[in-house]
């Protein structure tokens, strides 16, 4: 019963409000534009205002830290595939170019296995 009536309230306000638009339209629709354009304008100015002053708490300092890092980051390697592009379009021997490719190859990680206790069965009193 209680959402029913507040459900009532919103709609008759709702179309109140439309017909008080509608009202202003037909009336002086030059002062409903000064009016909606007032809004806007006062509406944006109220969001940078907000979106400034919950900026300069030290979360943001954070946060433009973190930005700046991660643009060095993706300079750093943008330069780094620049340079690699840089050497592999260069005009030159086969021999040359075969000896850059070997030289840029990173050795495999070798990867050893450690011997455990595998052949011991744990002692186990049965129940």
């Amino acid at each position: 019963m209680k959402n029913r009536t507040s459900s009532i309230i919103v709609g008759g306000l709702i179309i109140l409000a439309i017909l008080g638009i509608f009202n202003s339209i037909s009336s002086n629709p030059i002062n409903f534009l000064k009016g909606v354009a007032v809004f806007v304008l006062m509406s944006v100015v109220i969001y940078f205002v907000v979106r400034k002053l919950s900026n300069s708490g030290p979360q943001s300092k954070e946060q433009r830290a973190f930005l700046k890092a991660a643009k060095k980051s993706k300079k750093r390697l943008q330069q780094k595939n620049g340079v690699s592009q840089a050497k592999n379009s260069s005009h030159g021997t086969l021999t040359t170019l075969k000896k850059n490719i070997k030289t840029n190859k990173k050795p495999s990680a070798h990867l050893t296995v450690i011997e455990g206790k595998k052949s011991k069965k744990k002692n186990r009193a049965s129940l």
